[in-house]
């Protein structure tokens, strides 16, 4: 995989990991139940709607990323927004960040290193 496939990658990744914190956070500042007015209204929150636009952004993006990337390269490297999510979470929201987190996201970062580097076959 090529630098500009991997920084598009990340683009992708970084963009889902928005759209998250974007929903997180709107569902920090709202009530929530099951009943249809309550789901269109929730759907229409600021913070709930600008990550589910951020969801379709990144959508397109990785519509392009597949046509380029093989999606076993793509997907795992993609599993780089566990990081940026327990990371972010700490940071964003306050959430613990316990060892066994950590040692959870080392063995993605070696997990996503090994396949970056493994010979492409095609």
């Amino acid at each position: 995989m090529n630098l500009i496939n991997f920084l598009l990658i990340l683009s992708n990744t970084c963009i889902l990991v928005i759209g998250q914190f974007l929903w997180k956070y709107g569902m920090m500042k709202t009530s929530f139940s099951l009943d249809p007015l309550s789901i269109i209204k929730l759907l229409f929150s600021p913070f709930i709607f600008s990550g589910l636009v951020m969801y379709g952004a990144a959508t397109i993006l990785w519509l392009f990323i597949l046509s380029r990337v093989p999606l076993s390269v793509a997907y795992p490297v993609q599993s780089i927004a566990y990081v940026l999510a327990v990371f972010g979470a700490y940071f964003v929201f306050h959430e613990p960040l316990s060892p066994a987190k950590i040692i959870g996201v080392i063995l993605i970062i070696l997990g996503v290193s090994l396949i970056g580097i493994s010979p492409n076959t095609q």
